[in-house]
């Protein structure tokens, strides 16, 4: 369903030199890519990756959203996929649980006060490391 990338600054700046000449991510390669950053410059950006446009608000990323095109995804951008979801932009989480508990680190949802946020079992998958796949549609 993939038609476009989406990420943060930071997790544009670790993928993209390393996903550019990686053969496991050559399909990603002519896919149109999104950076959400107020901060990159534009010649920052990666040289032989595919067509690659900076989004300098989520007012930029909804109005891509409203678009004519498909499904974008996001990887990592941990930070992005909150404010995402605060800004309601969020259609359907992806979740890979690991069989790891953590005291500390980046928190993918929101910690804001606001009403509880429905969501409805698209699909699921458990592997043999312990590693459960969630896939839910965000409930309007």
């Amino acid at each position: 369903d993939t038609t476009a990338l989406m990420f943060g600054r930071r997790s544009y700046e670790a993928f993209a030199p390393v996903w550019r000449d990686s053969e496991d991510h050559a399909a990603y390669r002519e896919l149109p890519k999104y950076v959400v950053s107020a901060t990159l410059p534009d010649d920052a950006l990666v040289e032989g990756w595919g067509p690659t446009t900076v989004l300098r608000s989520t007012d930029d990323v909804a109005a891509v959203r409203k678009g004519d095109g498909g499904a974008i995804f996001i990887h990592g951008s941990a930070e992005l996929a909150r404010r995402l979801s605060d800004a309601d932009l969020v259609d359907r989480y992806h979740l890979l649980v690991y069989p790891l508990l953590l005291g500390a680190g980046k928190s993918l949802f929101s910690r804001a006060d606001k009403g509880k946020q429905m969501l409805t079992l698209r699909e699921s998958a458990a592997y043999p490391n312990g590693i459960v796949k969630l896939i839910y549609d965000v409930v309007r």
